[in-house]
């Protein structure tokens, strides 16, 4: 009688212990993170999995779940700068740009690219596309324009409003820069806030020796590029000369093509994380990542 009791008791605990596990498992909530990994030389990392990737929200591990080559069509803005700053980067953008937007518009799948030139103010010289042959006729509109300053700011808040109405499942932009004068009046909260809110990738490549000046134009400016690519998962590059500007894009385009999407655990919360980051769990790895955006209502 005591063995058969006992023998009961253990399998209420057992259907009691595999209850309160599928509780946990119907309770966790899956994220899922885009991520590069890069070597010390910038370039990507094949063949890795969820033990090489560490995930934190406000610095509390969570579980990865699992890692995959990401395989969603990418969104792309190329915001250009045109200002009068540019009139000597001009032809190595000109020259930088057709083999750029031919391995984006050339990987499987296709990614839409969009051309958005930035000076005197944000125009679309071609809209998102995989057609090489209209981006080509966009980028052959490039040429500095006498007498304009840059509208930087300007162009990523309104290139985050496209990219809402689009409804843009991985919206990335990259900004083409010559150190000169902002003329955007805006905030620098104005501008990260809407990256936050889409999603979007944000990267930011400069060209010229840094700007001196002290006006709040230039003080929001430098804050949007130093925090942009670092809250979204994008990077920052400065470069002291524009021959430099193809192989820095050849590597973004590899970087672009061939990250990782990253999926994890987190338990429900009414409180969402402040912040998520992505980490190496080896040394040798820079791994950026940039958070997809939830949708609403989806858990």
């Amino acid at each position: 009688m005591t063995s058969r009791r006992l023998f009961v008791a253990a399998l209420l605990i057992a259907a009691c212990a595999l209850a309160w596990s599928r509780t946990l498992d119907a309770q966790a909530i899956q994220r899922v993170m885009y991520v590069s990994a890069l070597n010390d030389a910038g370039a990507p990392v094949p063949d890795l999995g969820p033990s090489d990737f560490v995930v934190r929200e406000d610095n509390i591990a969570r579980e990865v779940l699992k890692v995959e080559p990401a395989a969603a069509a990418m969104q792309i803005a190329i915001l250009v700068d045109t200002s009068q700053a540019a009139r000597d980067d001009v032809p190595h953008i000109r020259t930088a740009l057709p083999a750029f937007v031919a391995t984006l518009t050339g990987a499987e799948p296709k990614n839409e690219v969009a051309l958005i030139a930035i000076g005197e103010r944000p125009t679309v010289f071609t809209n998102y596309t995989f057609s090489q042959t209209e981006l080509k006729k966009g980028i052959d509109r490039i040429w500095s324009m006498q007498g304009s300053g840059a509208y930087l700011l300007d162009g990523i808040i309104e290139t985050c409003q496209g990219f809402k109405k689009r409804s843009a499942q991985r919206p990335v932009i990259v900004a083409i820069l010559s150190e000169g004068p902002e003329f955007s009046n805006r905030q620098h909260d104005q501008v990260l806030d809407p990256l936050r809110a889409t999603g979007a990738a944000f990267h930011a490549i400069t060209m010229g020796r840094p700007s001196t000046s002290i006006s709040d134009e230039a003080r929001n400016r430098n804050l949007v590029l130093d925090e942009g690519p670092r809250l979204t998962g994008g990077r920052r590059e400065e470069l002291l000369t524009p021959m430099a500007l193809d192989a820095k894009l050849k590597l973004l385009a590899d970087e672009l093509t061939h990250q990782y999407k990253v999926t994890y655990a987190r338990p429900q919360s009414l409180i969402p994380p402040e912040k998520v980051t992505v980490s190496a769990a080896k040394p040798g790895m820079t791994v950026p990542g940039t958070l997809i955006k939830e949708e609403k209502g989806k858990k």
